[in-house]
């Protein structure tokens, strides 16, 4: 059977684009007219750049014609989460207020991966703020799940998981701050890296840096359909700095470790239970790790709980900048006030006992994480304790009050700076299932490996076709 381009990855486009076997213009069209299909089902994309694009594709086209070397993504179009830069667009957060904030100039990693040839396709939708687990806003509405119209997509790149999961394009441009790329990924079936702290410059506007818990907390990465596009995707955003200080310019290509690499399966994290199809799909990938040789123990990790509530301590305290922003009741949805009022009782608690310096705190667990994984440099972990919920659930404050424990392993990755990535392990109960695997701060390359270890023996199940939605 032929495959039509939208159903390939970003790594076979770039070799089709480079053979000259077909244009990139071939290429963007494919996915816009991907996306006039199916857009409509998951409302995932919220501006195309149809124009931009095609222009751009068209001058690729021309240079390769005229004997320039092609880039390691040319070709290859990309969505761009709306709290991200991208020159002459809008980077909305998701606020009504800001529809026409158009930004300067690209952030950082977007610049860099353009001069490697890719082409911004489109904007995807995000909840308000980025600050909530299920994607919806006044703005452009909510995105629905390809698998099920009942289920959340997560946030909070969801619009970018449930663009890349059904064809629109086989990269998406998202962050992560408290799981934010990872589970939407799990909710919508792709893969995602969050990388370690300092790898992807932050950039943001002149003069308006992000609040220090963002700066300390969040990271830009990439979602794809398959796990060595994650790879083909990072190994061109972070090499340049954009003036952030928290830039480490690390050499990507790591020396190699001890052979066989261990791996810790945290199996249900502190033991605050995990739910069964969760608990067999991090079951599963211990399988096909221990089958490939790695060494596989089950092992809990230090300080986790301690570690949710700094993480908690510091997002409250410098995660907003109360002097310059105004009440959230006039600038967000009336979906957003109501969770955040459920969901405020919970999150105080999670916080814990006020730590007199939280940062020496952070660097006490993250001493305590080092000594653990030179021993065991990989962790398998759930990214979230519970699957993909129900679209209205976490507007109930009885089920939000076990939120913060579902999410505490993949927010304690965030508080150490520590890569990621999420892999799909296949499905249950009709929605799929993916697991982490966590690595030591600037270790992607043994994430991503480990990863791809899984990958090989999870037939793919993405690109989806979301008229087949279940309600």
């Amino acid at each position: 059977m032929v495959r039509r381009l939208w159903e390939m990855g970003a790594g076979e486009l770039a070799r089709l684009v480079r053979e000259r076997e077909v244009s990139s213009r071939e290429v963007v069209q494919a996915h816009l007219e991907r996306i006039g299909e199916v857009n409509a089902s998951v409302n995932a994309v919220t501006v195309v750049l149809a124009e931009e694009a095609l222009a751009a594709a068209d001058a690729a086209d021309r240079a390769l014609r005229s004997g320039a070397t092609a880039g390691p993504l040319c070709g290859v179009p990309m969505t761009i989460k709306e709290n991200i830069d991208v020159a002459g667009s809008a980077t909305t957060l998701g606020i009504a207020a800001l529809r026409d904030a158009a930004a300067p100039a690209d952030a950082p990693h977007i610049a860099e991966l353009r001069a490697a040839g890719a082409i911004p396709i489109a904007r995807t939708n995000m909840p308000e703020f980025g600050m909530r687990w299920h994607t919806d806003n006044a703005l452009r509405g909510a995105t629905l799940n390809p698998w099920s119209a009942d289920h959340t997509p997560g946030g909070s790149s969801g619009g970018d998981a449930a663009a890349v999961a059904t064809g629109m394009a086989p990269l998406g441009m998202g962050n992560d701050g408290a799981g934010s790329l990872r589970w939407p990924a799990q909710c919508c079936g792709v893969a995602a890296l969050k990388p370690s702290l300092g790898r992807v410059a932050q950039g943001g506007a002149p003069g308006q840096p992000a609040p220090f818990a963002f700066q300390l907390l969040g990271v830009h990465g990439p979602i794809a359909r398959r796990v060595g596009d994650l790879r083909l995707a990072f190994e061109n955003m972070c090499g340049r700095s954009g003036g952030d200080p928290w830039y480490a310019p690390v050499s990507v290509e790591q020396p190699p470790v001890a052979m066989p690499i261990r791996v810790a399966v945290v199996l249900d994290p502190d033991g605050s239970g995990v739910d069964p199809h969760v608990a067999d799909a991090v079951r599963r990938a211990a399988g096909l790790l221990a089958d490939a040789g790695y060494l596989v123990e089950e092992h809990q990790p230090p300080d986790l709980v301690r570690g949710g509530e700094i993480f908690t301590q510091i997002m409250s305290n410098h995660g907003r900048v109360h002097e310059v922003q105004p009440p959230v009741e006039g600038i967000a949805s009336e979906g957003f006030v109501r969770f955040w009022a459920a969901y405020h009782p919970s999150w105080t608690e999670a916080a814990g006992k006020p730590a007199f310096d939280p940062m020496m705190e952070r660097a006490m667990i993250a001493r305590a994480w080092s000594a653990w994984m030179d021993r065991t440099p990989l962790i398998l972990a759930p990214i979230c304790a519970r699957p993909a919920f129900q679209v209205g659930a976490d507007l109930d404050p009885d089920w939000l009050s076990g939120w913060p424990a579902a999410l505490r392993m993949s927010v304690v990755v965030n508080l150490l700076g520590l890569p990621s990535v999420a892999v799909p392990t296949g499905h249950a109960g009709g929605l799929p299932q993916a697991v982490q695997i966590i690595g030591p701060r600037f270790r992607e390359d043994l994430c991503l490996t480990a990863a791809t270890t899984i990958e090989r023996h999870t037939p793919p199940t993405t690109p989806t076709d979301p008229a087949r939605l279940t309600t």
